[in-house]
């Protein structure tokens, strides 16, 4: 019984963390998801998402470029024959600019030019992109060439209008790219996911315009996100977004993208979805609006699976959209998971490991460890070799390195619950939890001459935060996986090592399976991680929609996952 199998696109796409639970959890619900295309401006998170998915297409462009380039790639086609044009205005580009080139062509031999030895001949079109990678502010439709007789240290991007005269060569390449799908064109296209980047309404972002968010070029992308749908008109789409889109400006921003999508025709729902509700020692709240096709099943919300450590506000305005269960409603849910289920069975490492592998050297000791140490094939469930957990290799297991005076002040900080810089010698709290200087203490210093008790740990919210080089505990959930390591405002210090949590330890906190292995220097790494939608919340979600595609989904905005479905089982596969 073969899955019916769907194409997906991810835009901003990251590392890839959306689009890999997604296809994880339609492949547990019956339905084959490929990510076929990923576009992102990242050029490390692009090499992750390559590193960890060879068979998609991975593009690291702007949005806009990608969305030209489509509108480009189409009229290629069209010209080509390989596609009908629907347009009665249409008149084809390519053999016009055949012609301009023979008359330049025609130009140039009146020069009694001497370079004739020197002419460059095409041997192949390597890629295609829109935009400026020659870097001479002349962005447009570009081709990748190699050139007859020379390696592909002199390949180099031509535009397209110059080089009227190849055009089998032009040809060849666009029909072997049609054939193989390099690009989407509109109706090869199931399912869009990603998650517009909206800094202009960020809460850490002091500049917002509250006037018109639209206006701001940090919102743009929403936008931009929404003319992609409206030019593929995919099957189903999924936008993730932070919470600030329901809360910024009245909500203005999420209404909008709820208007674009209905006004392309498109059935829509918006909901808010906790990760730890879903398995993960982090609350991370996030907003997911679906859209479908009117012919289509619109997918609905995966209920929780765990009990969860609430933390935060939920805007008033859109309280009714949490995903979860009504008050009252008697439902037994796994246990909460925190720090310690996640990340206990990870060899302790200094703050200057530099190592991108190492052995695990202990067995896994809980469910969470279990699951999260699984091979791709084990995870699909289609292998048939069980192989012992301990035997994989760890990657990215290594932290940011902290400089010596953050070091030494981290080595001063008790191994306890609750510790952080107010533990530091010096420091005095008052009745009201502010901190101030304890008169009765001379100041420390360090041997760089710096103090041990730096000023802004201090100031930080008024003298009244504990955040400044606080310790996590192994019975704590974290509020959220940041994209930055530094300790100075943030609980990030390991529990029981004096340094901050790993990339890996980070990425467990997300979900990310141990075998996702992550490139770019450890910052970017950070990063990837930071940014990503938590992996188990994207594979409940691929469950729903899977059973949309099925035509299976009930009428109701919620529905149950079957038991179990966190930790990869294979319960819904007919």
């Amino acid at each position: 019984h073969k899955k019916p199998e769907m194409r997906l696109l991810d835009l901003y796409s990251g590392c890839g963390a959306m689009s890999t639970g997604l296809c994880l959890g339609a492949n547990m619900s019956g339905v084959n998801l490929v990510t076929k295309w990923a576009v992102d401006l990242n050029a490390h998170a692009c090499d992750s998402l390559k590193l960890n998915h060879p068979e998609t297409e991975v593009r690291n462009e702007s949005a806009e470029d990608f969305l030209s380039l489509l509108k480009e790639w189409e009229k290629l086609c069209i010209s080509f024959s390989l596609i009908e044009s629907n347009d009665p205005q249409h008149v084809d580009t390519m053999s016009m600019a055949d012609g301009e080139g023979d008359d330049e062509e025609e130009a140039d031999s009146d020069d009694g030019g001497e370079d004739d030895s020197e002419i460059f001949e095409v041997q192949k079109v390597l890629a295609i992109c829109y935009g400026d990678p020659k870097d001479n502010e002349k962005p447009g439709l570009y081709l990748k060439i190699r050139w007859k007789g020379y390696g592909p240290d002199e390949d180099s991007w031509e535009p397209i209008d110059g080089l009227g005269d190849c055009q089998e060569k032009i040809k060849e390449y666009v029909t072997n790219g049609y054939n193989s799908r390099i690009l989407p064109l509109p109706g090869n296209v199931d399912v869009i996911c990603g998650g517009p980047p909206c800094q202009g309404i960020s809460g850490f972002n002091r500049f917002r315009n509250k006037e018109n968010p639209l206006d701001d070029p940090k919102n743009k992308q929403l936008a931009v996100f929404m003319d992609v749908v409206n030019f593929l008109r995919p099957r189903f789409v999924l936008m993730e977004n932070v919470v600030d889109i329901v809360k910024f400006a009245g909500g203005f921003l999420g209404r909008y993208a709820l208007g674009r999508l209905v006004g392309m025709n498109y059935q829509a729902r918006l909901g808010m979805m906790a990760a730890g509700a879903y398995g993960l020692p982090q609350f991370r709240m996030r907003v997911f609006m679906w859209g479908a096709q009117p012919t289509e099943k619109l997918p609905q919300y995966p209920l929780p699976t765990h009990n969860l450590v609430l933390r935060g506000t939920i805007p008033v305005e859109f309280e009714s959209n949490t995903v979860a269960y009504e008050e009252g409603c008697k439902v037994e849910l796994e246990k909460e998971l925190f720090l310690q289920d996640a990340i206990s069975d990870l060899p302790p490492v200094e703050n200057d490991e530099a190592r991108d592998e190492m052995p695990y050297g202990g067995e896994p000791t809980t469910e969470f460890q279990k699951f999260i140490r699984l091979r791709k094939d084990e995870l699909l469930g289609c292998s048939t070799l069980v192989s012992k957990p301990s035997e994989h290799v760890l990657f990215d297991h290594r932290p940011l390195q902290l400089n010596d005076d953050d070091y030494q002040r981290v080595c001063q900080i008790p191994k306890r619950k609750g510790a952080n810089f107010r533990d530091l010698k010096g420091v005095r709290v008052r009745d009201d939890n502010k901190v101030e200087w304890d008169p009765d203490v001379e100041r420390v210093y360090l041997p760089s001459g710096k103090p041990l008790v730096p000023d802004y740990a201090m100031s930080f919210v008024g003298g009244t935060s504990s955040k400044p080089f606080a310790r996590l505990w192994w019975d704590e959930t974290v509020p959220t996986v940041v994209t930055r390591a530094e300790p100075h405002n943030q609980p990030i210090l390991h529990p029981l090592q004096n340094r901050v949590l790993t990339i890996r330890e980070n990425a467990r906190l997300q979900g990310f399976p141990d075998y996702y292995k992550l490139l770019g220097p450890i910052k970017e790494r950070y990063i990837q991680v930071g940014n990503a939608v938590a992996v188990p919340v994207a594979q409940a979600l691929g469950c729903a929609l899977a059973l949309a595609f099925r035509g299976l989904s009930g009428e109701e905005s919620l529905f149950t996952l079957p038991k179990k479905s966190s930790f990869g089982i294979d319960s819904l596969s007919l």
